[in-house]
């Protein structure tokens, strides 16, 4: 008797190399939007946009298959619920996901219906590059080097869709699942509550077309891409994090690469810094809003919150990278380090509220990735460097955006003063304020201030 099996689509928003769709028997495709996130959520949110657009283009792929996606928005315990009462099902599968929230998650969904886990969000299981005892890495470069070595040709060999005879279902519309109710909406973002947003035409790339435009730049990757006003770096990492793009596909990509003498390590290591994450946040569930080290949680002021969600620091690049956050939902991963090492050391506020603000509007926002590079700014995650690791927003301004193109983009009050002054902290406190605010902590003694902190509470 042939299985009958529900495909459960959620970090892997694709038809080509999905292990979702090698699944044999009578399966019936699925997305839930799933209420409990979205509730939390603007309405204009951009992600909720990208997902959008991802799925007509899934479910458009599938019906060309003879395939087709039944979308459903709800509470993912309801829509079980009430797809088991209209059909009989086997078991569900799914693509692991490992941060608390989907795991929580999907052992509700198992307690209704077997689930089958998948593995396809990431290159390797959290237990499988582990130390010799079997406990997780702390450190990346030795896991990195674990990683190298447990590394196999089938870890990105390409899925087969094998899938067979779709059971026969309801697809229009969107399925609204509220307790037992059923409601059919039309398939608009207006029907769950959100207005649909306007991306980049970079997001707006397949990521084949994505792929193809990084060629053009992977060998001079290693040097340009802490470079923020550099168009450096790959743009798929709203791509990885909803699945539009398989994690095995990009390294089949890097091996053509290789093959044609490129030096494709450095990226390759930033992958894998993505695994690292993912493997201690599976390991570690607590870091989600607990330090692994420190005891010390930051000190609350919402007069400095304020200021920098609102880009009005009167710190340049800071502000820049809060304007870039907020105008396309991107922020340089260089931007990044500085801003959160400016929110968490000179302004010392908690890393929990920098974590959720830029939850709140990062396209590419990964649990995972998001907690650990905010844990490590901070200098309470399982990175062995201590607290005392403070970047200096000047500095850094003069190192890596040095004509300040980076920062004139996105301040363009400041577009006519030279670029020089950016780097200068003493420079910039000379410069006669007018449509730009002065800055709200001075480098040198916030800093000391945060060296006291946390020395106090060790």
């Amino acid at each position: 008797m042939r299985m009958r099996r529900i495909l459960w689509f959620r970090r892997d928003l694709r038809a080509e190399d999905n292990t979702l769709l090698s699944q044999v028997g009578d399966v019936l495709p699925i997305f839930i939007f799933d209420t409990d996130i979205l509730e939390k959520l603007s309405p204009n949110d951009r992600r909720v946009t990208f997902i959008f657009n991802a799925l007509l283009r899934l479910k458009e792929t599938l019906k060309m298959r003879n395939l087709d996606l039944a979308i459903f928005y709800g509470k993912p315990t309801d829509v079980f619920q009430w797809l088991l009462a209209q059909e009989s099902f086997d078991d569900v599968c799914a693509s692991g996901d490992y941060d608390p929230y989907a795991r929580e998650r999907d052992r509700e969904v198992s307690h209704l219906i077997p689930f089958t886990y998948l593995h396809d969000t990431y290159i390797f299981e959290p237990d499988e590059v582990l130390k010799n005892d079997g406990s997780p890495y702390l450190v990346f470069t030795p896991f990195y080097n674990r990683a190298k070595l447990v590394f196999r040709p089938e870890h990105s060999a390409e899925s087969v869709a094998v899938s067979q005879n779709l059971i026969p279902y309801y697809y229009e519309g969107i399925h609204h699942i509220d307790g037992n109710a059923h409601t059919l909406l039309t398939i608009s973002l207006s029907s769950i509550g959100f207005i649909e947003q306007p991306l980049t035409p970079h997001q707006q790339l397949s990521p084949t077309d994505k792929l193809d435009q990084f060629a053009l730049k992977l060998g001079s990757y290693p040097h340009d891409r802490d470079f923020m006003a550099l168009d450096a770096t790959s743009g798929l990492s709203t791509d990885l994090r909803f699945g539009t793009i398989s994690i095995r596909a990009v390294i089949r990509w890097l091996v053509e690469q290789k093959k044609e003498g490129v030096d494709t390590e450095p990226f390759f290591r930033q992958l894998i810094f993505r695994e690292f994450y993912a493997m201690l946040l599976a390991h570690f569930p607590r870091l989600v809003d607990q330090n692994f080290r420190y005891p010390f949680r930051g000190i609350d002021n919402n007069d400095y919150f304020e200021a920098f969600c609102t880009a009005c620091t009167g710190v340049p690049i800071v502000d820049a990278g809060i304007r870039e956050l907020l105008a396309s939902g991107e922020m340089h991963n260089r931007v990044r380090m500085i801003c959160a090492s400016f929110f968490t050391k000179n302004l010392l506020l908690p890393w929990q509220w920098g974590e959720r603000f830029f939850a709140e509007h990062l396209m590419d926002y990964d649990a995972s990735s998001n907690i650990l590079s905010w844990q490590w700014s901070a200098g309470t995650g399982v990175d062995p460097q201590p607290y005392f690791r403070i970047f200096n927003p000047y500095t850094q301004s003069g190192k890596f955006d040095k004509e300040g193109l980076y920062i004139k983009k996105y301040l363009p009050e400041l577009f006519y003063l030279p670029p020089k002054i950016f780097s200068d902290e003493a420079l910039w406190r000379e410069y006669i304020w007018n449509e730009y605010p002065k800055p709200i902590v001075d480098h040198k003694q916030s800093s000391k201030r945060a060296l006291e902190y946390f020395k106090n509470s060790l």
